[in-house]
């Protein structure tokens, strides 16, 4: 049995929230009815623009949380004292990250580890601190991270990248296993090149190559963000979903 309130809205992390997917996944979770807590580094004035946006949608921000997802310490400060304050998530979206592209003889140490660090040891830093409050709220949940087709088949001159989307891939699966019984749902989306910042170097050659001719929307990952959080989604778990226009 769930200890929500009838009528309480369910509170929902969405890291990197402050631009590109991030933030149209908050927005559009907003228009669900899940309460909002938004996440960035360290840009307050991006994250004041993303609840805005939450609210043109009709939706609640609770909180706005600013840190660096690697810095595990932090995280666990952070995130436990969010709960502390206003009570356990009933779902979180792991979708921080970054790219240090380059090809492999040419990558530093700087390169690999900070994309190890941000894209696959915060799984860790964020779920760990999470999981057994959302857990002893006795009303399921949603877990849903953000890896990439990079992660799935691996990509040229992003062998720190690929190796740390697979990484969120097989520990996303594993979690799922664990949480199953406590009808936490946990999935996997993995896109394709999308219009945000991190693609904006892609070469035509590239778009070319991508069987529709074209890039994919933020708002295209959001819609399916938004169903695997939804009710209707509570039988599927341990899946990875990749969008990609038909590439692989």
């Amino acid at each position: 049995m769930s200890i929500r309130k009838e009528g309480e809205s369910r509170r929902v992390l969405v890291t990197g929230s402050t631009r590109g997917i991030g933030r149209a996944i908050a927005v559009d979770l907003a228009r669900d009815g899940f309460d909002i807590v938004l996440h960035g580094r360290e840009n307050r004035v991006a994250a004041e623009q993303t609840a805005d946006a939450v609210r043109e949608a009709g939706g609640s921000v609770s909180a706005i949380l600013l840190f660096d997802i690697s810095d595990r310490a932090r995280a666990r400060d952070e995130l436990e004292r969010e709960i502390a304050a206003r009570g356990a998530f009933y779902g979180v979206v792991a979708n921080a990250g970054i790219v240090r592209d380059g090809p492999f003889p040419g990558l530093t140490d700087e390169d690999w580890d900070l994309v190890v660090r941000v894209n696959l040891d915060s799984f860790y830093n964020v779920l760990r601190p999470l999981v057994m409050p959302m857990i002893q709220l006795r009303g399921g949940g949603r877990i849903v991270t953000l890896s990439s087709l990079s992660g799935m088949i691996g990509v040229r001159g992003q062998v720190n990248y690929s190796a740390a989307k697979a990484g969120v891939i097989g520990a996303t699966k594993a979690l799922s296993k664990e949480l199953a019984k406590r009808q936490i749902a946990v999935n996997c989306v993995a896109p394709g090149l999308i219009e945000t910042d991190m693609a904006d170097h892609a070469a035509p050659e590239i778009v070319e190559s991508i069987p529709m001719k074209r890039l994919g929307r933020p708002e295209e990952v959001s819609s399916l963000v938004r169903y695997l959080l939804s009710e209707q989604a509570g039988y599927i778990t341990g899946q990875v979903i990749s969008m990609n226009g038909g590439i692989a």
